[in-house]
């Protein structure tokens, strides 16, 4: 083997993959968010929606600005969610280029109580992406949601909870063009959270979330405003 191949094997060695050099996993990010949702009248029928910042860093690096808006139909059973959500992208790091996405999904909310102190909830949520210069996309998504309350029995005004879930994002489409495919596995949360309800229709939480994706994993502080009216 000459000099040269070797000198070029070796820096092939050293060099992380694309994706991994763009991400200090050491450092934690930020996402702070404002989640609502009310009912049209006293029908089934309402609207929900959220507004997210995320940041790779506290703040000043962008990772997504997320708005995301859905007409809910409700029954004692299940919450059914027909939405749309628009989101720009940013990259790690000094590069501020952005990559813009459309979204439509379909969501189910099944809420499951355990014992008198385990409050459930399990969300299914399939998405219809369109991403700039990428083929059409499809995602499924799990997520299990689990609130306790620490200071009263009930969910309910100026209880302190525990807030925890783990959501897992699998690919259905993969092939999103020039001859590019992504693998089946996307990423998942978990997440752990002190939680307090400040009055009936509102709530705050401050948490932290791991995200993990095929080529990195990372800390995400979270704060976030839950406003029910």
């Amino acid at each position: 083997m000459n000099k040269s191949l070797l000198f070029l094997l070796l820096i092939s060695f050293f060099t992380p993959k694309y994706g991994e050099t763009q991400i200090n996993e050491d450092k934690v990010g930020a996402w702070y968010m404002y989640f609502f949702n009310t009912k049209l009248k006293e029908g089934p029928w309402g609207v929900q929606g959220d507004v997210q910042l995320r940041n790779w860093n506290l703040g000043g690096d962008l990772e997504q600005l997320l708005l995301r808006g859905g007409l809910t139909y409700s029954t004692e059973k299940v919450k059914l969610t027909l939405g749309y959500g628009n989101v720009t992208t940013g990259k790690y790091g000094t590069d501020n280029s952005t990559t813009m996405e459309s979204r439509i999904y379909q969501e189910a909310l099944y809420p499951v109580r355990f014992s008198k102190r385990i409050f459930t909830n399990h969300r299914f949520r399939f998405e219809q992406r369109f991403v700039n210069n990428q083929n059409f996309r499809t995602r499924y998504r799990y997520n299990l949601f689990v609130n306790i309350p620490l200071n009263k029995a009930e969910m309910g005004n100026k209880t302190l909870y525990l807030a925890l879930y783990n959501e897992l994002f699998i690919n259905g489409k993969r092939d999103i063009g020039n001859g590019n495919q992504v693998e089946i596995f996307d990423r998942n949360r978990f997440y752990t959270a002190l939680g307090y309800f400040i009055n009936k229709g509102l709530k705050v939480q401050l948490g932290i979330m791991n995200q993990t994706t095929d080529s990195w994993s990372k800390n995400q502080l979270q704060l976030s405003l839950h406003h029910k009216f």
